[in-house]
């Protein structure tokens, strides 16, 4: 196992580097520092056989599978480490040790879009920012070897991952994808179809949104309704918001049908949005999405405080979080 960051438990997020035009090159190991700091843990690239087996464990534990047979199995994440990409897992101290609260899994993409792609990652529901510690650590390795880009996808129903994903790390939503991985039986998205979203990251630029995604939407036109009759798309000169449910997991075991016609209705509008070119840049707190054309919108200034947006992990109603 190789450090990426040192964690201080309880010592508080450390100075972040920047320069007038944005952040340094080279800062960015101060930043994954302080979201490992903040988190309080210690965020390592795994490459010995049982450290990549307990990772396989967490994540058949977080998509709830049986550990003998994990959606991600550990010979599986043993050859992606050997072809050159790389596990990342964060640990955190308690009373009975030390304990695996999170990990990712990059793989690198074309050479010439210097592009990387995050094959899986996930994180404990602790409320500390461990999620956003392994991304900036993911970061930092992929920065060093020379690539622009992070690419990965995600369920668009899954709001907490989608205000993670657009407005902590500050990405965009580059592709909709319908029905990605085709039937899935595992036990997270069992009876549903896997639309995602791909998720687009700047590397160099990409930070934590400051501004209010909600925008005025107040003023916007309803233009589609929801499966609960309430508004689902809302519209105006050159905006689109789209609305999607509290908790699809558990939407989804309590009604998968009306699950599913939620599903078929946010597909509808994101499909629409992104044939004219709109694309999902921001998520609000209450569960609406942000469409923009790409120069309507940019990411804000970088948070100093890395542990006050934490949204991605203290709003979940489940054990974990999951981007797959």
């Amino acid at each position: 196992m190789t450090p990426v960051t040192i964690s201080a438990a309880g010592s508080g997020p450390a100075e972040v580097p920047r320069t007038a035009g944005g952040t340094a090159p080279g800062a960015w190991a101060g930043i994954a520092d302080a979201a490992a700091r903040t988190a309080a843990v210690t965020v390592l690239t795994v490459d010995d056989v049982a450290g990549i087996h307990a990772v396989a464990d967490f994540f058949a534990d977080v998509w709830q599978t049986p550990r003998a047979t994990p959606p991600y199995p550990a010979e599986v994440l043993h050859s992606l480490v050997h072809a050159g990409g790389a596990v990342h897992a964060a640990y955190t101290a308690g009373p009975s040790g030390e304990r695996l609260a999170g990990a990712a899994v990059a793989v690198f993409g074309a050479p010439a879009e210097r592009d990387v792609y995050s094959f899986v990652a996930a994180a404990s529901a602790a409320g500390r920012g461990v999620g956003f510690a392994v991304k900036q650590a993911q970061r930092l390795w992929a920065l060093e070897r020379g690539a622009s880009t992070m690419r990965w996808t995600f369920d668009p129903l899954v709001r907490r991952n989608a205000r993670f994903n657009l407005v902590k790390l500050g990405a965009v939503g580059s592709e909709y994808l319908v029905d990605f991985y085709g039937p899935m039986n595992d036990g997270v998205n069992d009876g549903d179809e896997s639309d995602r979203l791909t998720i687009t990251w700047d590397l160099a630029t990409g930070t934590t949104r400051t501004d209010d995604p909600s925008g005025d939407r107040s003023a916007a036109d309803v233009v589609t309704r929801a499966p609960d009759d309430g508004p689902l798309a809302l519209r105006d000169a050159d905006r689109l918001w789209c609305r999607v449910p509290e908790d699809i997991v558990a939407l989804r075991a309590a009604d998968p049908a009306l699950a599913l016609a939620w599903r078929h209705a946010v597909r509808g509008v994101f499909t629409e949005a992104y044939a004219e070119g709109l694309r999902a840049t921001a998520m609000s707190r209450d569960g609406w999405y942000l469409l923009t054309r790409s120069s309507c919108d940019s990411p804000g200034e970088l948070s100093q405080e890395t542990s006050q947006e934490t949204s991605y992990e203290t709003s979940c109603k489940t054990p974990h979080e999951r981007q797959r």
